[in-house]
């Protein structure tokens, strides 16, 4: 098994590299496009893990992508991840270095990131995992990164479902998770945070939870988005999906989300068969 990290010019592709050369991966990077075949092969044929970065620097878009699908026709347990990030923030990150863009030197900076989005966008789509860095730092993607190539080694091991759940809490007051594939606005609900005695606890105690529970449109809630959840789960299944973030959000990020987050992983692992990964982004763990 193996991991491609590909992705734009300054989202941090060598950070996800250095995060997966951490838990033990023989890696490369910049490899040769001619060269990533044989490559593959020979650190396959020496038993190791292996991670490789490969991008604009190597070849074009366009032969990355027919490069990649047949080397992952040969090798199909291999996974594509894809960084990306918003402009203005790739705009600053080059702006602190002295490296130029690689399609900058008959472009402007901005014009040189939009043309490489555009050339990358069917490599964008078949990847495995697409992650965001716009609003995480470092630390936060090289945990990614490892959590992504751990759960793959725990399903070859087990062999169990192909595809990692990951559940996460949110205040709307600090923005939208950029790596959710769908959001689920819990703010409709009754807030515990105006309760005598509540306020500086979360969805995980139990006076929080017996207040929620005391609601019947908490139930339903919880009801409705359970039945989505076992219709959209063989259908993702069934396209391979590999990696789906459902996010709760909720005022304070610490109440409402936190519990539903909570309610819905217990209900994940008693009738998915997958052990989910929960994240409370305004909470400490």
């Amino acid at each position: 098994m193996g991991i491609i990290i590909t992705g734009l010019s300054g989202s941090g592709k060598s950070t996800a590299l250095h995060a997966l050369e951490d838990v033990g991966c023989f890696c490369t990077d910049n490899l040769p496009l001619p060269l990533l075949h044989d490559w593959a092969e020979d650190v396959q044929q020496q038993g190791r893990q292996m991670a490789v970065c490969v991008d604009v620097r190597s070849a074009s878009p366009q032969e990355l992508h027919r490069e990649l699908i047949h080397l992952r026709k040969s090798h199909p347990d291999w996974q594509l991840i894809f960084l990306e990030a918003d402009e203005a923030v790739l705009q600053r990150r080059f702006s602190t270095v002295r490296r130029r863009h690689p399609f900058a030197p008959h472009k402007d900076l901005p014009q040189a990131i939009q043309m490489e989005r555009d050339s990358m966008l069917e490599l964008r789509d078949s990847a495995d995992l697409v992650l965001n860095t716009t609003a995480i730092n470092p630390y936060e993607l090289a945990d990614k990164v490892e959590s992504f190539w751990r759960q793959l080694q725990m399903q070859s091991v087990e062999k169990g479902s192909a595809m990692t759940i990951t559940l996460m809490s949110f205040s709307y007051r600090f923005g939208l998770p950029p790596e959710a594939d769908m959001v689920v606005d819990m703010r409709f609900l009754p807030n515990p945070h105006y309760e005598t005695g509540l306020a500086t606890q979360t969805g995980r105690d139990a006076a929080v939870i017996d207040f929620l529970q005391s609601h019947s449109e908490v139930a339903e809630a919880k009801r409705r988005i359970e039945e989505w959840l076992t219709f959209i789960w063989p259908q993702m299944l069934k396209e391979r999906k590999v990696y789906f973030t459902l996010a709760f959000g909720c005022s304070g990020g610490r109440h409402r989300s936190v519990y539903m987050s909570e309610q819905i992983a217990e209900f994940v692992r008693l009738n998915m068969g997958v052990e989910p990964l929960i994240r409370h982004r305004e909470i400490s763990p």
